[in-house]
């Protein structure tokens, strides 16, 4: 049995050791199927044995997954799973499991070939450990190796019991597991936008009057992704990126959107009015100033910044794993970074609801000779839902 090590200073490995990445690419080098009963995951360690199936001697892959059932799941690796369960099933290339009814806090790795295990790790290291990020870089673990036919015998039959149905499920079986919220990293340094407490969103949800107001979000099918036809909002509403730049020379961000308001809506009584602005607090506890611009005031967008509600709108949808930001629309020939209602359907929300609070908070700003004004504006609820209106 020897020992691996994770690499990290002051605890380096040593001459004649092995780290666990090394010892673990070797293995799977020489084999053609890997069994792995783990605690955690990561995104990347998943893709990273996706990219091993398609690019090495590896053919086949049994992921079981230990904590989420009772812990919940990351949203992006929930659907990054997901996405890969489906693949590797449909290739006869493997798939993922759950463990159910306890927490499966184990990490055993089984190396096989030609039908026969031949190497097998036991240790701490979970699967993360296999794709070095920033989360697991300075985590110190600590996992033993064996070829020893008896030893390698046992981990592979208590591997396999553990994929019975009586402990695990496929993922895709699995119903009533908690996906937690991811961060919205795309808000991440914006200037105009800040985060709340965790209560506040709660305490200003008490302070809604009657005033509200739905703002669907138009998007096409995944299959209409191509119809420019002016109809299937492929270049409009949150999808606007796609349509023709403003300079030839600069593409339009992914994360510009424009939330056009049809006039039924702007004008029902107590919609907010042109370029008055107002103070958004949304369902996910972010802080920003608003307003509705344009003729009719139909556009709804945020004070100072054009790409702020982008930001947190897609930005959520990245978060969630459902797209993947794209650095130039006008190159994404099969446009995948589309927003679809399908992707909409998949994270269960396709409208924005715009709620009036009986709130104002006082804005802070200096005019044109410095002076310092205060002016209080009201405060205004943003949430993004599920419509009850089919038509949305």
């Amino acid at each position: 049995m020897h020992l691996l090590y994770s690499n990290i200073l002051p605890l380096r490995v040593k001459p004649g050791e092995q780290s666990f990445l090394d010892a673990f690419t070797k293995s799977l080098g020489e084999a053609d199927r890997l069994d792995v009963a783990t605690g955690y995951a990561s995104k990347g360690a998943l893709l990273e044995l996706d990219k091993n199936l398609q690019e090495t001697s590896l053919n086949q892959v049994r992921v079981n997954l230990g904590m989420y059932f009772i812990e919940g799941m990351p949203e992006g690796m929930y659907r990054t799973a997901m996405e890969l369960a489906d693949k590797w099933q449909a290739d006869g290339q493997g798939e993922i499991h759950l463990v159910r009814p306890f927490k499966y806090h184990g990490k055993v790795y089984v190396f096989y070939k030609d039908g026969k295990p031949f190497r097998a790790f036991i240790g701490s290291h979970n699967l993360g450990a296999i794709k070095l990020e920033a989360a697991n870089r300075r985590q110190y673990e600590l996992s033993a190796m064996t070829e020893n036919p008896e030893e390698v015998a046992a981990l592979a039959q208590f591997v396999e019991e553990l994929w019975q149905p009586k402990c695990s499920q496929p993922i895709q079986q699995v119903q009533g597991m908690t996906l937690i919220a991811e961060k919205n990293m795309a808000l991440n340094g914006v200037q105009e936008v800040s985060q709340l407490p965790p209560n506040s969103v709660e305490l200003y949800d008490k302070h809604k009057t009657q005033v509200s107001f739905e703002l669907p979000l138009k998007v096409p099918a995944s299959a209409e992704r191509f119809m420019d036809d002016g109809k299937h909002y492929t270049k409009s509403n949150i999808n606007v990126a796609y349509a023709a730049p403003r300079s030839a020379r600069k593409p339009r961000d992914w994360y510009e959107i424009q939330l056009t308001v049809s006039k039924s809506i702007t004008t029902m009584d107590g919609y907010p009015e042109k370029n008055k602005p107002f103070f958004v607090v949304t369902d996910d506890g972010y802080w920003f100033k608003a307003h509705t611009t344009s003729d009719g005031n139909k556009q709804f967008s945020a004070v100072g910044n054009e790409l702020l509600i982008g930001r947190w709108l897609k930005g959520r949808l990245a978060a969630a794993g459902l797209v993947k930001p794209v650095n130039n629309t006008q190159e994404d020939e099969d446009r995948s970074g589309m927003i679809t209602q399908e992707m909409l359907a998949a994270y269960g929300r396709n409208t924005l609801i715009l709620s009036k609070t009986d709130q104002q908070a006082v804005d802070v700003c200096e005019n044109d000779e410095g002076e310092v004004i205060r002016t209080e504006l009201d405060v205004w609820l943003l949430s993004f839902e599920q419509s009850n209106n089919d038509e949305a």
